[in-house]
């Protein structure tokens, strides 16, 4: 393979990682799963919540299993963070709003940790400066894994205790891991794409090989339907509350677009053709020079891509990722489409099994043809709907309630998990929502059109 490109955007400024804020809708619901139906008495939510916390923990660290000392403490730019990072802010939660308030006499090993692995809980106290996580050198990684043993240990003593407050704010806390777990890997993965090696977070391995599968639609009715969180399992605030909305008769492609397809819109001058792009998105692209989607480069004929199992041909047949908001809306005006809104995607999905290419099956990449219409996993599906409040939300009270409402502006939702996403996070109501210009997420699009 010739000597690889790999290009990058300047990153933008923006104060925020995943969304971070969790509620409870009815404040009393197991949370193994989201299909998972009430607990039947606190001993079971305690053991349901004891078991998630264990397998949280342990995935983490699963994650990390591959990684030497040099890889976790990084950081490429200002939206990402040091693995390091996300292994002490995950433990930090669980002390700051568990183990501080619920359990007696309980001592941490350092307090200063909570000034360096606080994100943007402001309400929580002070926070050292987010674009210089990469430079806190010390805690070492050995002192912060003894900081997650020592958190663990203390979590497991509170939770056999079994008081139901304590279940559902690890269940919180638990998910709260989960979107760092996901963001650990993309952003390790933006940290690695710099080093000329290209080093693999996971043993490189072959992609599989399939046929090329057309694109079709299905037809959707208008009417008034109902959005949002139904009622059973875990959900985010801004997932609710329930709600009617008006939609028009719409057709859904039955597949996510392909990097065949992609590669066709960059053959056709799609990153030269200034009337497909949104003003923003065309100045974007002139200003990053972007001609692919982020960790594409040509070697010759052939295109490659940087993945976590190291540097690979790109999968034709596979869903394209990393690409921002602003590529998946000039695509779509490209093809003579639209991206849905989120109620047409969840309407459309929410009858179809939870099945895919999550984080859970271990590629770590997209896959060609996984799940029916593969409307789950593989790729984070851009809309065309900005993030803004259901009708009738209201923030929970205290520091919880900050990180979900303050982020509801300029940016845009996506829908149906990645591969990089743990597979209990995801539910049809789930709202993720980044910056339009942000791809180094494993974010893609499907097409949609008026019915």
């Amino acid at each position: 393979m010739a000597e690889t490109r790999l290009r990058h955007g300047r990153s933008g400024n923006h104060p925020r990682t995943l969304p971070l804020v969790f509620t409870f809708a009815n404040g009393d619901r197991s949370m193994k799963s989201t299909s998972q139906t009430r607990a039947a008495d606190p001993q079971t939510k305690q053991a349901e919540a004891l078991d998630l916390y264990r397998r949280t923990r342990d995935r983490t660290r699963d994650l990390c299993a591959d990684l030497r000392t040099e890889d976790m403490v990084v950081q490429s730019m200002e939206d990402a963070s040091p693995t390091k990072w996300h292994l002490a802010h995950t433990t930090w939660f669980f002390e700051q709003f568990i183990l501080r308030e619920h359990m007696p006499g309980y001592e941490s090993p350092d307090d200063r940790f909570a000034f360096l692995f606080n994100s943007y809980y402001v309400q929580a106290g002070p926070r050292h400066t987010r674009s210089n996580r990469g430079l806190i050198t010390r805690p070492g990684v050995a002192e912060v894994m003894s900081f997650r043993e020592h958190v663990d240990a203390s979590m497991e003593r509170l939770l056999e205790q079994g008081d139901p407050a304590v279940a559902e704010l690890a269940v919180l806390g638990c998910h709260h891991e989960m979107q760092h777990q996901e963001l650990l890997v993309t952003d390790l993965l933006h940290a690695l794409s710099f080093n000329p090696l290209l080093p693999a977070i996971r043993a490189p391995e072959p992609m599989p090989v399939a046929a090329e599968h057309q694109m079709g639609w299905t037809d959707h009715e208008g009417g008034i339907r109902e959005i949002g969180h139904a009622g059973e399992g875990f959900s985010y605030d801004c997932e609710e509350p329930r709600h009617e909305v008006l939609l028009r008769p719409f057709r859904l492609a039955t597949r996510p677009v392909t990097n065949r397809d992609w590669i066709a819109f960059i053959e056709d001058g799609g990153y030269e053709s200034a009337p497909l792009w949104l003003s923003d998105g065309w100045a974007t692209v002139e200003r990053e020079g972007w001609d692919a989607p982020l960790y594409w480069w040509r070697d010759g004929e052939e295109w490659w891509t940087f993945t976590p199992r190291g540097p690979q041909p790109v999968n034709l047949d596979a869903p394209v990722a990393h690409v921002s908001y602003y590529e998946a809306d000039a695509f779509a005006r490209w093809a003579g489409k639209r991206l849905p809104t989120e109620a047409e995607w969840e309407v459309a999905a929410r009858d179809l099994p939870i099945e895919g290419n999550f984080m859970d099956d271990g590629q770590l990449r997209p896959l060609p043809g996984q799940g029916r219409h593969q409307m789950y996993g593989d790729v984070w599906e851009w809309t065309q709907s900005p993030f803004t409040p259901y009708p009738g939300f209201r923030p929970p009270e205290g520091a919880i309630g900050e990180y979900n409402g303050k982020f509801m502006c300029s940016q845009f939702v996506l829908r149906g998990g990645a591969c990089t996403t743990p597979l209990e996070q995801m539910r049809p109501s789930y709202r993720n929502f980044f910056y339009p210009h942000q791809r180094w997420q494993t974010t893609g699009l499907r097409l949609a059109e008026d019915g």
